[in-house]
């Protein structure tokens, strides 16, 4: 099966929901403004800012079209982002290099118009570095975090608990995980073998919070939870409005 993160249409796509304006994304007064901005608030509404070195090394694990990376170079350190959509990667970087990066939004059918993601004036590009790379096998010589982000990813893998492993691994004492997903499992994505939450064993139901806090704890303590919506616009009248969760886990 190809990869739909390759595809001109989901690059359009995020770049929309990275980079959109409010108005171009969200142009109804009646719509959930609030959902907005999500690769943004996925850092800023999570990361414990009070608590980080003068100049932390960030990884953005699952970066898409790299908004949260930027976010996140306004702390001042090194970011890595790294995706597994080479396309996503290659759009991330052009942004960097180049600070804008013209797509086509859907409107209706096959009519479009033409947008300009433009890098935000507060990022670092200077600091921040995207590479293809797969969660699930990164390669060994990353070195550690104080901060590691992985937004909307553990659904989307294959076999999640392969990237939950390397994780003690990757964020240093101290440091601070930011996991955010809707736990939207799908078969798609992750054999069923392989789902952490959304199922039964006999009578007791799993939920995904409860499998992190296995595959986590005792390297991480959980020390906070909230709801972020998001929403991703398909066309003019259609969007998807998304719930995710939110934790922020300390490596001890």
């Amino acid at each position: 099966m190809s990869n739909p993160y390759e595809s001109d249409k989901l690059v359009n796509e995020y770049l929309l929901f990275h980079y959109g304006q409010p108005n171009e994304i969200l142009p109804f007064p009646e719509g959930p403004h609030q959902a907005l901005d999500f690769a943004v608030r996925s850092v800023t509404a999570m990361v414990d800012e009070a608590s980080l070195p003068e100049t932390p090394r960030a990884l953005d694990l699952g970066c898409a079209v790299g908004r949260a990376s930027f976010t996140l170079s306004q702390y001042g350190g090194e970011v890595l982002g790294i995706d597994f959509s080479q396309a996503f990667i290659q759009a991330a970087q052009h942004l960097a290099s180049n600070k804008a990066l013209a797509y086509d939004r859907i409107d209706e059918g096959l009519l479009t118009t033409r947008l300009m993601a433009k890098l935000p004036a507060e990022a670092q590009p200077g600091k921040v570095t995207f590479e293809q790379g797969d969660a699930m096998a990164l390669r060994n010589d990353l070195g550690d975090f104080d901060i590691c982000l992985l937004a909307n990813l553990l659904c989307r893998l294959p076999d999640p608990r392969k990237c939950l492993d390397r994780l003690p691994k990757l964020v240093r004492p101290g440091g601070q995980l930011i996991i955010t997903s809707p736990y939207t499992w799908l078969d798609d994505f992750t054999p069923r073998s392989h789902w952490l939450g959304g199922y039964r064993e006999g009578d007791r139901p799993i939920v995904t919070l409860e499998s992190l806090r296995d595959a986590l704890e005792p390297a991480f303590t959980l020390e906070k939870q909230r709801d972020l919506p998001m929403l991703i616009r398909e066309h003019a009248r259609k969007y998807q409005w998304t719930m995710s969760e939110g934790t922020r886990w300390r490596r001890q």
